[in-house]
């Protein structure tokens, strides 16, 4: 068993309960967001675990589901949450971003597993086999690019752009660190597509990893806790809540 995927899916769920527990005590919604992404996040590293010791087509739709298509979408919609002030437009995309996804999970459920699934070689990643065993339609071809594009550009636009603003007033310079962080940190997993079709399969790995550790160590940054003093700026400024 490959240890990368296991320690991805460690630091992501200890992720998620963090940013749950500040959902918890802070109410933001965009919190509860960036949890449910996370949650989906750590779902797909724990479907890479699963299937390095056993093929399970179920665990394989749940992997293609969590870590291709849903996870980058829901952490992008916690930033527009965040970012975007008028509640309605952002009550809006997550209602669209929700039937977008039950949309997701009907057509890869009825997705067919083809005979290749008897020769699936648990040593080898997931990543470099499932196409030829997942029959992926040009719907769910379509709606996984689309869910991509609009997640990676919500989520490294917002994390950018919070931290600009935070640096144009020359305050909290944790929370700009943290946000650059946590920008560095989507776009690692985001590049592991790249990594597969370049052949680097076990690359892919680490890249969840890394991804998974620089935003949990921006996250841990930009919350940390500072003088009172100096902690009065609007919480609409800051990607981590």
């Amino acid at each position: 068993m490959n240890p990368l995927p296991l320690a991805s899916t460690a630091v992501t769920f200890a992720f998620t309960v963090a940013v749950f527990l500040r959902y918890l005590n802070r109410r933001g919604l965009h919190l509860l967001l960036w949890s449910i992404g996370l949650f989906l996040y750590g779902l797909g590293t724990l479907s890479e675990v699963l299937l390095s010791i056993s093929f399970n087509p179920l665990v394989l739709k749940l992997w293609y589901l969590s870590g291709a298509m849903l996870t980058a979408a829901w952490l992008g919609q916690g930033t527009i949450h965040l970012l975007v002030r008028r509640a309605g437009i952002a009550r809006g995309l997550t209602l669209a971003l929700g039937v977008v996804s039950l949309a997701a999970v009907l057509f890869l459920a009825a997705a067919p597993i083809t005979s290749a699934a008897g020769s699936f070689q648990p040593a080898l990643p997931v990543s470099s086999q499932y196409k030829e065993i997942l029959v992926r339609s040009g719907i769910i071809t379509a709606l996984t690019i689309l869910l991509n594009i609009y997640g990676t550009l919500a989520m490294v636009g917002g994390a950018i752009y919070s931290a600009f603003l935070f640096w144009r007033k020359q305050v909290l310079f944790n929370r700009v660190l943290g946000n650059i962080l946590i920008a560095a940190g989507a776009l690692s997993p985001a590049m592991a597509g790249s990594l597969v079709k370049a052949g680097l399969v076990d690359a892919l790995y680490l890249s969840e990893l890394i991804g998974a550790a620089v935003m949990f160590t921006g996250f841990l940054l930009a919350t940390r806790q500072i003088d009172p003093v100096r902690r009065n700026v609007t919480h609409q400024t800051v990607s981590p809540g």
